[in-house]
């Protein structure tokens, strides 16, 4: 499973069979902290959606810089093993900056996802994958499903 866990350099090597072979790449990001069953459904559903699923992770730093109160809670290399062990999972690929517009640009995803939480329009990265014909698409929430919450449940028993 560790093979699956790429750097942002090596994401066109590892695609390039898969766009020879006209498979549709597949992105979504986010913390994935405390990986719960929300975060599984989400993924399940991203993955229907094409061939191939990469997934972006925050690093630590930009978790830190964008989260409050000591997150993440596990390490990004814990997290991102964790995710790279799911089936529906392809790829997974850390990134620093508060946002993954970078990441996009250089996966040039045929499909960007992000949970139903965030309306199209302020998808991150979605002009660069609209500007080649591809699409954005949003996945409804699991509701009271949430790491935050799940923490503040984690705060409450200790």
């Amino acid at each position: 499973m560790r093979e699956k866990i790429l750097t942002t350099p090596a994401l066109p090597d590892a695609l390039r069979a898969r766009r020879a072979r006209k498979e549709r790449i597949v992105f979504t990001n986010g913390c994935f902290d405390l990986l719960h069953i929300g975060h599984t459904r989400y993924l399940q559903e991203a993955r229907k959606l094409g061939d191939c699923l990469i997934v972006g992770i925050n690093s630590d730093a930009s978790v830190r810089a964008i989260k409050p109160d000591g997150r993440p809670v596990v390490p990004q290399a814990q997290r991102a093993e964790v995710l790279a062990a799911l089936a529906c999972v392809d790829h997974v690929v850390i990134f620093d900056e508060p946002d993954p517009r970078n990441l996009i640009a250089a996966v040039q995803p045929d499909v960007l996802v992000k949970g139903g939480d965030w309306p199209v329009e302020r998808i991150v990265g979605r002009e660069i994958v609209q500007a080649r014909g591809g699409t954005v698409v949003t996945i409804p929430l699991v509701p009271e499903v949430s790491t935050t919450t799940l923490v503040q449940r984690i705060k409450s028993i200790t």
